[in-house]
This record gives C-alpha cells, sequence and structure tokens, in this order.
C-alpha cells in the first residue's frame, strides 16, 4: 500500500511538471528549430499552448502551412494526455491553486479566501468604489507569504487608464512592513494604449511567465474594457468589439491556467438602456457584455457605502454563495471596515 502511495505522488509531480513543458521538447519529435521559433514569436512557449490553440489560429502564422500546423498538433498530442482525468486526479490538480489575500479579512472570506489562481477574478463598479485601490493592494499582497504555504511572488500590472501609482504601493508596503524598493522592484508596469497593444502585451506576459516559471503569481489589468469602448464605438463596431474581447479573455483564461497565475481585472459600469422596463433596482451593468460575464470565473460588484466603507457582493462564482462583505479604503490599502 505504501508504494503505492509513493508511486502516487510522484505521478503528481510529473503532472505538475508537464503543466510547464517546455515547447523545445517538440524537437524530439521531429519539428524543427526554426517553427518552434515561430510558435514562440506568438507567446506559445509550452507545450499546453498548443493545445489550447486552434489549428487555424496556428496556420496563421506566418511560415506554417497545414501540414506542418498537422505535425505540430500530432508531436504535442505524444507529449500530453488524452484530456480526460478522474475527478479524483483534477482534485490533486486543484490542490496547486493558491489564494492571494485582498487585504481585508471580511472581503477574503466573502471570495472564498482571496483572488484565486487559475482563474480570472473581476471587480466591477462605478469610480471610486475601491477597484484600482484594490488593484494596488494586491500588488503588495500577492508578494506576501499567506496561507496554505502560499510563497508569494511578482506581480504584472497592466493599466489602460493611467491610474497606476507607485507612490500608492509604498504605502501599502508600509503598511505590511515590507520593503517599499523591494516592493517596487517585484512589480512589472506596462500601460497599455489600444486594444490592440493590450493584447500584444499578454504575449509578453505569457513569454515572461515561461522565462521565469513560477516567480509571477498575479496578472492585474486596469481596467479590462477601457480600451475596447474607445476603439469600438458605435453598435456598427459591437461584433467585432465582443469578437476581439473574446480572444484577450480566452487568452487571459488559457494564461491563468498555464502558468497557474491568477488573474484579476477591473470593469467600469455603464447605464442600462432597457433597465427602466424591467423595474431593477439598479440601472447600472458591468460593460463587456455576455463574453465578459462568462470568461470572468468570480465577478464581484463594488459599491460605495458611508464615507470609506465600500460594499462588495459575489456577482457570479462557481462555488460561493451570494452574499456582501463590508471593507474599507484606507491609508494602506483595502482593509476591514471598522464598525
Amino acid at each position: 500500500m505504501e508504494d503505492q502511495v509513493v508511486e502516487n505522488e510522484v505521478g503528481y509531480q510529473d503532472d505538475e511538471e508537464s503543466f510547464f513543458q517546455d515547447i523545445d521538447l517538440l524537437q524530439k519529435h521531429g519539428i524543427n528549430m526554426a517553427d518552434i521559433k515561430k510558435l514562440k514569436s506568438i507567446g506559445i512557449c509550452t507545450v499546453k499552448g498548443i493545445q489550447m490553440t486552434t489549428r487555424r489560429a496556428l496556420c496563421n502564422v506566418k511560415g506554417l502551412s497545414e501540414a506542418k500546423v498537422d505535425k505540430i498538433k500530432e508531436a504535442a498530442g505524444k507529449l500530453l494526455s488524452n484530456g480526460f482525468l478522474t475527478a479524483f486526479e483534477y482534485s490533486e490538480r486543484r490542490k496547486q491553486v493558491f489564494h492571494i489575500t485582498t487585504g481585508s479579512l471580511e472581503f477574503d472570506k466573502l471570495i472564498g479566501g482571496g483572488i484565486e489562481s487559475m482563474a480570472i477574478t473581476e471587480a466591477f463598479g462605478e469610480f471610486r468604489t475601491g477597484k484600482t485601490q484594490l488593484s494596488h493592494t494586491l500588488c503588495v499582497t500577492a508578494q506576501l507569504p499567506g496561507e496554505d504555504g502560499y510563497t508569494g511572488g511578482k506581480v504584472i500590472f497592466i493599466d489602460t487608464e493611467n491610474t497606476f501609482r507607485p507612490d500608492r504601493l509604498k504605502d501599502i508596503a508600509d503598511r505590511f512592513s515590507v520593503d517599499q524598493e523591494a516592493v517596487l522592484d517585484n512589480v512589472l508596469y506596462a500601460r497599455a494604449y489600444t486594444s490592440e497593444h493590450q493584447m500584444e502585451l499578454l504575449d509578453f506576459v505569457a513569454a515572461k511567465f515561461h522565462e521565469e516559471g513560477g516567480v509571477f503569481k498575479l496578472l492585474i489589468i486596469d481596467s479590462i474594457m477601457a480600451l475596447f469602448r474607445v476603439d469600438f464605438s458605435g453598435r456598427g463596431e459591437l461584433a467585432e468589439r465582443q469578437q476581439k474581447l473574446a480572444q484577450m479573455l480566452s487568452r487571459l483564461q488559457k494564461i491563468s491556467e498555464e502558468y497557474n497565475v491568477a488573474v484579476f481585472v477591473t470593469n467600469q459600469m455603464t447605464a442600462d438602456p432597457g433597465a427602466g422596463m424591467t423595474f431593477q433596482a439598479d440601472p447600472k451593468k458591468p460593460i463587456g457584455g455576455h463574453i465578459l460575464a462568462h470568461a470572468s470565473t468570480t465577478r464581484i460588484s463594488l459599491r460605495k457605502g458611508r464615507g470609506e466603507m465600500r460594499i462588495a457582493k459575489i456577482f457570479d462564482s462557481p462555488d460561493m454563495p451570494e452574499n456582501e462583505a463590508t471593507f474599507a479604503i484606507t491609508a494602506g490599502g483595502i482593509a476591514d471596515a471598522k464598525e
């Protein structure tokens, strides 16, 4: 029996390895280095990444013919299992999931322990409800060792609205008594100027996560929809906007699963012109439509309370009940509300 257990554990280790199998392994299966470089140029750095990309998308890569793509897919298939796991095996894999604290115990409890890895967490609300404050707090808390053996790690912050303030991170670092410069050093920052640029940055993110495997724990995009709103204005462009958005979200979901990182995105609200008909209490809704709604694993709505108090509500989650929590915005970031 003991031998059996040891064997199982070894198998599980292999599983984590297979999670980050380098795309260079394809060379053993007859794929040449030039083609592997082409794959890397579009941000595919792991064998799993090939499985997550359609043949059609691969055929669009300059210099990859259909025959080559078939060969690449076949080689990747040999390196990966057939895709079915027992629920027990999957639950073992889920043990790799970690949670990053928001800085408020109440808030953490609401979302099941914090912002979850291998998932997209979306926070939406009107201006001044704490979305950017939450992003800044997470930049620091992601670096701190946490519960269940979470060791902390680096963060990538993609800023679309020019709201990132390094000085804010210094204040939050003081609250957690960590070195300010070290905290700033561990956050990689990029400003996105168009929705296309935002998508290109994700290629860089994937390459970075691959290059420093296991070092990065969190990717933040504040805010995910702002540039899509600007680049695709008017109803005529809605279909194209949603299509591009869907591609980006699918990319985010893959990155979060492929590299076991938490993805946190903020979103804006818009007035819902049809809501007057349905007597909704709150005629505002998050933008991005169904595509964003289905892509986010957990959606949190934020609204103002009295003074610095804010209320977070689970809007949609696969495993947490609908509930609310109160938190406060303090000089040191997000914290528990003092009654």
